[in-house]
């Protein structure tokens, strides 16, 4: 779909272009667009991306937590090399890609694409595959993509996940966001859409935590037909309560025990049967040997002849549409950034409630899980990580991988400060910030493409922020003039040989260390050196770099 001047083109120049729409044009359902390469991945062909540090950015504040990462840079680059560290690792991918609303909030190939660029649906659609196509080699098993995204790209989208995704389930959610409306000519939108994508079959959306407030209680007696005490037996038994709170159950009381009342004070206790009103025994809706894992769910209800027992569930199924002041991307959302972040210019921040209840069902169970969101922006997706794990106290240890770009210096004066301030605290903000955190900030830089053995050496040399990446080791603990290495919290350690005149170097210092390690060697070759270890075989898992690294860029940059 992407304009083409064809005036100075040969014939067999046509030729071929023709066959080459053609083949593309075979598609029974879909969309058909030009798959035009972008600058930032035709680099590289001549380049390939690597990371570097800004040391001065880390943030730490308890070395027993687990390390965020914070990459500055294309996101086309970030995902390559994330495809080298971090392949089926990741539980759930959040992304709020541009909007393409025509407003210049995205550069396709250095230019803004505006209104009026007849061909911005191509484009956008051209740069949303190649990072979806990355994106998806990422996820794990059970990993779920989910993709904020408004009526301008709604049905497009849609279209290109099916591509993608082929034979994945997609649910789509409505989440109001902007209850004043956004005035169209003929409508005043107020929502947008979220996307949820993963694998058939799968149990991977659990739960929806309800407020406090919405729980809808009822009696926990039974009532209507089949409620009687004579229809379940294991059903009848005393709920015992003081100070106005569930604190034990009674035994299931024999057939010729009949209680006087509903209620009877024993000491500073009080015994509440499934007794209604007219004095009929009935049953409680849980049997005595299952109650006790639903005591959280009850509450006890004072009346004048005793108490009543109700039961409210704080969870539920997640629907479809979403509709919560919470949501309201203003007050929870720019508002926010701006108080977090006070010469913020960020436009159009999401409601940290909208993409918290977005990956929430997902990682409540999954204490340890990694979330990616390689449109980060503002960084909301990471605020969003780090109040998943202070609402567990601190038990989670969910971690997060931002990638956003240096476009108006984003990555570098607003998405870093903000998760900053998150960490640090904020008075006005005291529940969803002061959170305890760490953070290495991370840029993307590039060495030669070109196959030479010097160009490999270059490679190793600039490995070593990939290497303790996919390893999740960033502690150095020792250093030699060719080798380094690292540790984790977890006491996993890691090796890094950066030349042959390295290898008895580190087996020296790894034999005083008596631990296990995984070593990475530079060979020029895809062999790693196995002959020159074979004296510590046991303690070492060997992996030959760049031949592992450059297997994986020439599989996802052909």
């Amino acid at each position: 779909m992407a304009n083409r001047n064809y005036d100075n083109w040969s014939k067999e120049e046509l030729v071929r272009e023709v066959e080459k729409l053609e083949k593309k044009l075979k598609k029974n359902y879909g969309l058909v667009w030009e798959d035009k390469l972008e600058d930032v991945a035709t680099l590289c062909k001549e380049k390939l991306p690597i990371l570097e540090e800004d040391a001065k950015k880390e943030i730490k504040t308890d070395s027993n937590k687990p390390v965020n990462i914070l990459i500055e840079g294309d996101n086309y680059h970030a995902l390559s090399v994330l495809n080298y560290t971090h392949k089926g690792r990741i539980d759930a991918i959040y992304i709020d890609p541009p909007f393409n609303t025509g407003a210049k909030d995205w550069k396709y190939n250095n230019n803004y694409v505006d209104v009026n660029d007849q061909w911005r649906h191509s484009k956008w659609l051209s740069m949303m595959s190649k990072r979806l196509q990355l994106a998806k080699s990422l996820l794990k098993r059970d990993g779920v993509l989910i993709c904020a995204i408004d009526d301008n790209e709604f049905h497009h989208l849609g279209c290109l996940l099916e591509d993608i995704f082929n034979g994945w389930e997609m649910h789509c959610v409505t989440i109001v966001h902007n209850p004043r409306g956004i005035q169209g000519s003929n409508f005043s939108y107020t929502h947008e859409y979220a996307y949820f994508v993963f694998r058939k079959g799968l149990k991977v959306i659990g739960a929806r935590r309800i407020k406090a407030e919405d729980i809808d209680w009822r009696s926990l007696r039974d009532n209507g037909g089949e409620s009687l005490r004579t229809d379940a037996r294991n059903c009848f038994y005393p709920i015992i309560v003081e100070d106005e709170k569930v604190v034990g159950f009674g035994d299931v009381l024999k057939n010729d025990e009949h209680p006087l009342k509903q209620t009877v004070k024993k000491g500073n206790s009080f015994y509440v049967y499934p007794i209604d009103k007219q004095v009929i025994e009935r049953k409680w809706r849980y049997a005595r040997q299952s109650v006790e894992s639903i005591q959280h769910l009850l509450r006890v209800k004072k009346t004048a002849k005793g108490y009543e027992i109700e039961i409210g569930k704080d969870f539920g199924t997640v629907r479809t549409v979403w509709q919560d002041s919470r949501y309201d991307s203003n007050e929870n959302g720019t508002k926010l950034v701006h108080a977090l972040v006070p010469d913020s210019t960020f436009d159009f921040p999401k409601s940290v409630f909208n993409t918290y209840d977005c990956i929430a069902p997902i990682l409540y169970e999954r204490k340890n899980a990694l979330v990616l969101d390689y449109f980060a922006g503002s960084g909301t997706t990471g605020h969003a990580v780090l109040m998943l794990n202070k609402e567990d106290g601190y038990s989670g240890k969910r971690k997060f991988i931002l990638c956003t770009n240096s476009e108006n210096k984003i990555a570098e004066e607003v998405c870093y400060p903000r998760i900053n301030k998150v960490i640090k605290g904020h008075k006005d903000y005291p529940d969803i910030t002061g959170i305890s955190a760490n953070l290495k900030y991370f840029k993307t830089d590039f060495v030669d493409a070109k196959p030479t053995d010097r160009n490999k050496k270059k490679l190793v040399d600039k490995s070593t922020e990939m290497l303790c990446l996919k390893e999740d080791c960033f502690d150095e603990v020792e250093k030699g003039s060719d080798f380094k290495i690292f540790k984790n919290s977890h006491n996993k350690y890691i090796g890094i040989i950066y030349d042959d005149d390295g290898i008895e170097s580190f087996k020296k210092e790894a034999k005083k260390m008596k631990k296990k390690f995984v070593v990475y060697v530079f060979s020029l070759d895809e062999s790693a050196r196995e002959e020159e270890f074979e004296d510590m075989a046991s303690m070492v898992q060997l992996k030959p770099i760049p031949a592992v690294i450059l297997n994986v860029y020439k599989r996802i940059l052909k």
